[in-house]
């Protein structure tokens, strides 16, 4: 047995074609099976073993084989395998971190947009008539109803209604173009 090993390795490092297909043809399909234990996926399991054996002809002449070449050969699947799977695992760390750090972007964009918003809003409060502004700010910031503003500023409802609508119709206007 020791002998037929010998032989089979030596022919294929010699670049024996037939040796090679042989090696092939007998150990291919058990490889994929084998491979599919670990990548859970028939395809890639194929890519794998296909892989492995093109490498395994183009390093023939330096390849050192002290195993049976059974061995060696799920030996070395069971490893592209495992590496297989560390670069599947990088590829999907540095995906999720890029999603991570897209949606950090986006809220970030989001904040700073908000934040822009409402200065605005606030430098067009600020530039209000005095009263329309006093009204305004009275209804919106200390949560005040209109009839309670009117007694406080011993005005008609109605005219709190008009300057708390003019203060709205101004804001309206001037954010018109503003996307958030």
């Amino acid at each position: 047995m020791k002998n037929y090993k010998n032989k089979e390795i030596s022919s294929l490092k010699s670049g024996d074609i037939a040796a090679y297909e042989s090696l092939f043809r007998q150990y291919y399909a058990a490889l994929v099976l084998f491979a599919v234990k670990y990548v859970s996926d028939i395809d890639i399991a194929r890519e794998i073993v296909q892989d492995f054996f093109v490498r395994l002809y183009e390093k023939r002449l330096t390849i050192s084989i002290d195993v049976s070449i059974k061995s060696y050969l799920y030996r070395s699947v069971y490893n592209s395998c495992i590496n297989y799977l560390n670069q599947r695992n990088i590829h999907e760390k540095h995906v999720n971190n890029m999603r991570i750090e897209n949606e950090l972007d986006e809220d970030a964009e989001k904040e700073i947009m908000t934040l822009d918003l409402q200065h605005k809003i606030y430098a067009i409060i600020e530039e209000l008539p005095v009263k329309c502004r006093q009204i305004f700010k009275m209804n919106r910031f200390e949560g005040l109803k209109n009839e309670e503003i009117a007694q406080m500023l011993n005005l008609s409802k109605r005219t709190v209604e008009t300057q708390i609508s003019k203060a709205l119709k101004i804001l309206r206007k001037r954010l018109a173009g503003f996307e958030i």
